[in-house]
């Protein structure tokens, strides 16, 4: 830990923080006789991995072996953080490359390598690991973020913009050769040093990729003295390219046409795309080394693409046959400040079965618990060891088996027949409060995740199946359900159970309706294959009336189409959220001829508005009263009262703007 090198006479703290030392790295001549135990550990003011500020009010990663402590405002920074019941897991177990690639699934899976000085980790292999990385040890490195060099003065910029290929006044980036007008980007020029959205955001060069490279004046002969190159790991190269001086953040390039190699560093090196090859179709002093270059440049392209799909494809093949991953858990596990609430013995009530009865708290029998849908506690129940009103604390589940469908993903299959009113299943997972729960929706459209597990309970108790479940999480689905889901009282607190609709027979899938609220446009399309299936999930399926007469309705429009019919015309609303300007799933205004739509997180939302809902649009921002002027580009509207001076005619074809805008 603090000469960050190897070799022999290491002693390993045994507190908390798991640190490695040298012997003589701590003043000792020997190693110590007795249990060692660093002084962070001593005095219990460990330093925040992140930050490198000490403090107590620093916290513990939750695996054991980890000892990384952060403030909790800092691991929160990072998307790779994941919070657990017991705290949270820091960022050194989850992939950056993946986790930026936007495959959670696998970006925590896998042997891992990690950085020494932050919290930075990636799989090992050439797949993942940042170039100009170095490795202390198999499993440790420390990443090109900590270059010596001052990437500020270093950069080398390219001379046209990298989303129209033109030239003229450019908005340079300081960590790469990214150029842009600032006018493609839709913003002003910035003052001072700036940095690209993927300088931003942590990406990286990686190893295997092919690149443009430049070196001062080198190979002027070519268009922008810009030359094809594959980055290389620093072990696959020659031994006197390694012995070159270089540093942390500088990795070695193998450059096409003259097949030698030099170190280079991230800011004179972006990224070859598929096509880039013409750009220099048409110079006729073209050198006959570059254009063989650019052959070369093009077909190595081609051969990683190709591997890369290859491997991508066997992933997929290999995935399918299987469910995605979830740890599997056979009750609620608790998140946050969500409490489990646990009845006094006075408190449960009493019902009148007998034990001698015939099925005491039965299905058929009269059990007043059963009618309100409390279950019975063993220590209060008349009918004792009889009562068979106890599903959900014996978790009595019918036997079932997780299976492939044809387009439906996975779903659930129950082994034996189940009788209408029986118990089924229990909904379980980790119960989160609605603040966790818009995290976890706003991380997911972050990362493009489409499947949600998320069940409510009550108003502040959610249940997310996503990390953690049973094999309920798998039920599919559908608009003729042969499951429903009922809230019952266990003990004092309340749980979701899943329940038959019907007789089912041994074989059949189960299935229960997602009774989901749709929101916006993008409708998610329904494969239930039901007879009365509505289409798209979140829409009310058709009743059985109206699927019989379908036909006559058609055949009732076809004989008025010679009457002149009063039609009306169907409110269309607008792709993106009028107030962040993305798409996604958007929940509508119902006000005649508005066409504003809304993310339930910019509305400051968790379930959609319940009823006709008239958007922000509409009333007044300072008294909310209805509103007749408005701005064009967000929802700020003012009345009659509050419109002098609050809105002015914009430069884009006079449309009114508030001073939100420039």
């Amino acid at each position: 830990k603090i000469c960050e090198s190897s070799g022999e006479s290491l002693v390993s703290c045994e507190g908390e923080c798991c640190s490695v030392f040298h012997v003589e790295c701590l003043g000792l001549k020997s190693m110590p006789d007795e249990k060692f135990i660093c002084t962070e550990c001593k005095n219990g003011e460990h330093t925040c991995f992140s930050c490198k500020l000490p403090g107590k009010d620093v916290k513990r990663c939750s695996v054991n072996t980890c000892g990384k402590f952060y403030h909790e405002a800092c691991v929160r920074k990072f998307a790779t953080a994941l919070f657990e019941s017991r705290g949270f897991r820091c960022p050194q177990h989850c992939c950056t490359a993946c986790s930026m690639d936007k495959d959670i699934h696998k970006a925590s899976k896998g042997r891992m390598v990690r950085c020494f000085r932050c919290p930075i980790a990636y799989h090992s292999g050439d797949g993942c690991i940042a170039a100009g990385s170095l490795f202390v040890s198999s499993h440790i490195l420390i990443c090109s973020n900590h270059s010596k060099r001052n990437h500020s003065s270093s950069a080398v910029n390219v001379g046209f913009c990298f989303v129209c290929a033109r030239g003229g006044k450019l908005l340079c980036c300081e960590s790469c050769p990214a150029s842009f007008h600032p006018e493609c980007l839709n913003i002003e020029m910035p003052e001072g040093c700036w940095n690209c959205n993927d300088c931003k955001a942590g990406k990286k060069l990686r190893y295997k990729q092919i690149v443009w490279v430049k070196l001062g004046n080198y190979r002027q002969v070519c268009y922008f003295w810009w030359w094809p190159a594959e980055i290389c790991n620093p072990r696959s190269v020659p031994l006197n390219i390694q012995g070159l001086k270089h540093d942390i953040g500088d990795f070695p390039v193998f450059f096409f046409g003259s097949h030698d190699y030099y170190w280079v560093h991230q800011g004179r090196v972006f990224p070859y795309v598929e096509g880039d090859k013409s750009f220099a179709e048409g110079q006729t002093s073209i050198n006959k080394t570059f254009k063989k270059a650019l052959e070369e440049a093009a077909k190595r392209f081609q051969e990683l693409k190709a591997q890369r799909e290859s491997k991508e494809a066997l992933e997929i093949e290999r995935n399918s046959r299987k469910p995605p991953p979830y740890k599997h858990i056979k009750s609620n596990k608790v998140i946050g400040k969500v409490q489990i609430q646990v009845a006094d013995l006075s408190e449960i009530p009493r019902c009148n079965c007998k034990p001698s009865d015939e099925n005491p708290c039965g299905l058929e029998s009269e059990c007043l618990n059963r009618m309100l849908q409390y279950e019975c506690h063993p220590q209060v129940c008349p009918a004792g060891e009889r009562c068979q009103n106890q599903c959900f604390t014996k978790r009595l589940y019918p036997d079932a088996e997780i299976i492939k469908t044809d387009r439906r993903g996975w779903g659930l299959r129950t082994k034996r027949s189940i009788k209408k009113g029986e118990f089924v299943n229990e909904y379980v997972g980790e119960l989160i409060d609605e603040e966790e729960c818009r995290l976890r929706i706003k991380r997911a459209h972050e990362n493009s995740v489409t499947n949600f597990y998320m069940l409510t309970v009550t108003k502040d108790r959610i249940i997310d199946a996503g990390p953690k479940g049973n094999y309920s999480r798998f039920m599919n689905h559908s608009c003729n359900p042969n499951c429903e889901t009922q809230k019952w009282t266990v003990n004092g607190d309340i749980r979701v159970g899943l329940f038959a609709l019907c007789d089912i027979p041994a074989g059949m899938e189960l299935t229960f309706n997602y009774n989901l609220d749709c929101l916006g446009n993008g409708r998610t399309e329904c494969h239930c294959g039901a007879e009365n299936c509505s289409g798209f999930l979140g829409v009310r399926p058709k009743t059985a009336f109206a699927t019989a007469n379908e036909e006559k309705v058609k055949n009732a429009k076809l004989k008025q189409k010679k009457r002149k019919i009063k039609t009306e015309q169907k409110q269309m609303h607008e792709d993106n959220c009028f107030q962040c300007g993305d798409g996604g799933e958007l929940v509508m205004c119902d006000k005649k001829d508005c066409p504003k739509a809304y993310h339930l997180l910019c509305l400051n939302l968790t379930q959609p508005p319940f009823g006709k809902w008239e958007c922000p649009w509409h009333q007044c921002d300072v008294c909310s009263n209805p509103a007749v002027s408005f701005c064009e580009f967000c929802p700020h509207s003012f009345c009659k009262d509050h419109e002098k001076g609050a809105l002015v005619a914009s430069a884009l074809d006079g449309r009114l703007c508030c001073s939100a805008h420039d």
